[in-house]
């Protein structure tokens, strides 16, 4: 595992990008939606869906429910992200994309710190949709230990979702920044994806050591960051676009919009917005980028980064 940081953030092995990437009424593909779930209560529990705040989302989400709004939205493609830490889960999802024309990519979900990480991603590639397969993730951000990342099994399996042709969606937060960085330092040829901005204090106002942490794993080339899930880190009721700001500022400022992919977060966004003022907010946060750089934000990223065939 080299410590020097070499190359910029590869697109998955063996995957052509068949589009050029267009936001909104621009032409090209349309939006690509590059973070979103679905899930089925009577398949699985989501356990992490406690207590009344969460209440709204303890029901059945799916893709016939999504595409109205996404499409509506002016959404072509998206990429559909692991909920659980269950193996099962993955192939499902990659059945189900198999069979959708608006899903592209799924980032699923393995035992990073198995002997067997190699032969399970081939295993996933090979079966039914795996050519959809595009990342991995794990929910970090509720491992007790802050340095999870950074544990010699954790490396090693990240290793190979890199030699799998594969990105590792980073869902930490902010106090977890420090062993992403040492994380993505140690691994130059894995490209890492930051889902919602490592989910910054909005609500409290606080920039620092958040933005710190963020300029310094931007830093790393092989990094990229989700503009996605701020609207939930605000005060559901009360947020307003001016609140969001200062941190995609930060990250604009930070990764550039070549390394920069919008993401909805539906269905959890729906706790404090609906699917199309989510997207709407997006290009609000954004409104000063050129048409070209709103292509790499909006579509072009996550394009470019997971491989996607659209």
């Amino acid at each position: 595992m080299s410590g020097t940081d070499t190359g910029g953030p590869p697109a998955s092995a063996g995957a052509t990008v068949t589009g050029v990437a267009g936001g909104g009424t621009e032409g090209g593909v349309g939006v690509v939606d590059a973070h979103h779930h679905v899930w089925d209560l009577s398949v699985r529990d989501q356990d992490w869906i406690t207590g009344p705040e969460l209440a709204p989302l303890r029901r059945d989400f799916s893709l016939v429910d999504l595409e109205p709004e996404a499409r509506a939205a002016g959404v072509a493609a998206t990429v559909l992200v692991q909920t659980v830490t269950v193996a099962e889960e993955t192939p499902e999802f990659l059945a189900l994309a198999a069979g959708s024309d608006l899903v592209a990519g799924v980032v699923g979900w393995t035992d990073l710190t198995s002997p067997e990480v190699a032969d399970t991603l081939a295993g996933l590639r090979e079966g039914p949709g795996g050519e959809h397969l595009v990342g991995i993730r794990h929910q970090v951000q509720g491992e007790p230990d802050p340095r999870w990342l950074t544990r010699p099994d954790v490396l090693r399996g990240m290793a190979a979702v890199a030699d799998a042709g594969l990105v590792y969606d980073l869902l930490v937060k902010p106090h977890q920044l420090p062993a992403a960085v040492e994380a993505a330092r140690r691994l130059p040829r894995l490209t890492f994806v930051l889902d919602h901005l490592a989910k910054p204090p909005v609500a409290s106002g606080e920039l620092e050591p958040w933005a710190g942490e963020i300029r310094r794993l931007a830093a790393l080339p092989n990094t990229v960051c989700k503009l996605s899930g701020l609207v939930t880190e605000a005060d559901w009721d009360t947020w307003r676009v001016t609140d969001l700001q200062p941190y995609a500022d930060t990250v604009l400022d930070a990764f550039g919009p070549d390394r920069l992919m919008f993401g909805s977060d539906w269905p959890v966004c729906r706790l404090a917005s609906d699917y199309r003022q989510v997207l709407d907010t997006a290009e609000t946060l954004v409104s000063g980028l050129s048409p070209a750089e709103h292509r790499d934000v909006f579509a072009g990223c996550a394009v470019r980064t997971y491989g996607l065939r659209i």
